[in-house]
């Protein structure tokens, strides 16, 4: 008869298997249960770090849990940022001037009135010189009104003003801004040893913006007169920052501003972290779920360090800062552990104690900042403890692959094994075979 090798090939995978297949098994499923738990974990460290994304944006920067606000009696001619220590009030504001950055203007310059000599600029109590027989850039043996803006702009004292060439119907004016409003920040030209073209367009400068400052009178019309250099008041109010935007005719009304709680932005604010916190439990849930008839067994259940960080957070939300804690203010957990607030106990609280309310979420050390820094303890991305468990998994990942490679190289050697006893087995049949058949 002759060898099947299709036979021969066939047992041979089978047996070789059939050696393997216990080990196969097992290293599957430690590979399946590794693979599971870092998934899990990896979106369980998602979660974290999105709510402690949302809690430092709560806790960060000029944000704030309280919100207070700046109503006007017309539009156009104002805006306010409110702070969180801004008191309840109403203000009115005239405005008789706004501030203005300087500007003037070089007129019918060329390139052939920068000769050498001195051009000084001066502004806000300094001067800074520049030197016209230095500032040939390309080296043409010439000066020209580029290599001078350029000049001015790159000077190392040059604080606050900025050249520009304007052109027109083939004419070029050098236009010198300062950078800063305010009659302080006025800019003066001179000129010591220069042409007579540069000289003549210094003293016949144009002034295109008067340097001068905001004047607005608080209480009105005839009331206390406030300047500044700048449009924007800060901390004009205790707490409040505004900006204006347009000037009062004589005898026009004055523009009222009325300063208050936020009640519906206050509250988004709170329900902001409620339901950041909300999201954050129901993946803890998901993950941790102990299983029934009718709910799936979650990756993570059983895990007491995982529960331990659900824990904490729990404990913080009952903590008190500043003296005051959540179910102060009417935010409480409901029987499946989710936060939900009593809108009418709220907004009684915050109205009677805003101030505390604001302690109790801001600060270093209040309920926001502990928060932040007990997730970044388990999502930190060289030390924290979600991440060692991922290493630890990965590590684990790597000594299966390390398995399968041997059990690999063990399923070959099997294989050989029974390839070859096979195929001895079928040449001994053949040949026994062809001696029965010289007797038949």
């Amino acid at each position: 008869m002759a060898i099947n090798s299709d036979y021969v090939q066939q047992m041979s995978t089978q047996l070789a298997t059939y050696e393997v297949q216990s080990s196969m098994d097992r290293l599957n499923r430690n590979e399946l249960r590794y693979q599971t738990q870092r998934d899990a974990l990896s979106a369980l460290r998602t979660a974290l770090s999105t709510f402690k994304s949302a809690v430092t944006k709560l806790n960060g920067g000029s944000s704030s849990m309280l919100v207070n606000s700046a109503t006007f009696s017309k539009d156009g001619y104002a805006t306010a940022t409110v702070g969180t220590t801004a008191q309840p009030g109403s203000y009115d504001f005239f405005t008789e001037q706004l501030a203005s950055a300087h500007q003037v203007a070089l007129n019918g310059l060329t390139s052939a009135d920068i000769g050498t000599g001195t051009f000084t600029i001066g502004q806000a109590g300094a001067s800074f010189d520049i030197d016209l027989s230095t500032i040939d850039s390309d080296g043409d043996g010439s000066n020209s009104l580029d290599e001078l803006a350029a000049a001015i702009n790159k000077h190392a004292a040059n604080t606050g003003t900025q050249a520009t060439l304007v052109r027109s119907n083939g004419d070029v004016s050098l236009v010198l801004s300062s950078e800063a409003s305010g009659a302080a920040n006025a800019i003066t030209v001179s000129s010591t040893g220069t042409s007579a073209g540069l000289d003549a367009s210094i003293t016949n400068k144009l002034e295109l913006t008067k340097a001068q400052d905001a004047k607005v009178r608080l209480g009105g019309e005839t009331g206390m007169l406030l300047t500044n250099s700048s449009n924007t008041f800060d901390n004009v109010i205790e707490g409040v920052n505004v900006t204006f935007t347009k000037t009062h005719a004589a005898g026009e009304q004055a523009l009222s501003m009325v300063i208050g709680q936020d009640k519906t932005a206050t509250k988004t604010q709170a329900q902001t972290f409620v339901d950041s916190f909300n999201a954050l439990m129901t993946s803890f849930d998901s993950l941790t779920a102990s299983g029934n008839e009718t709910a799936k067994r979650g990756p993570l259940a059983g895990e007491s360090s995982i529960r331990s960080i659900e824990s904490r957070l729990n404990g913080l939300l009952r903590t008190d800062f500043g003296g005051n804690n959540l179910i102060d203010f009417g935010i409480s957990a409901d029987r499946n552990g989710k936060l939900v607030i009593d809108a009418k106990r709220f907004d009684a609280a915050v109205a009677a104690d805003p101030a505390g309310f604001e302690a109790l979420f801001t600060g270093k050390d209040n309920l926001l900042d502990s928060i932040d820094k007990t997730v970044a303890s388990y999502t930190s991305s060289t030390n924290g403890m979600l991440k060692n468990r991922m290493d630890t998994l990965d590590m684990s990942l790597r000594r299966v692959d390390e398995q399968f490679e041997n059990l690999q190289q063990q399923y070959d050697t099997h294989y050989s094994r029974y390839l070859k006893q096979f195929t001895s087995m079928m040449q001994t049949m053949q040949t026994m075979e062809q001696t029965y058949g010289l007797f038949g």
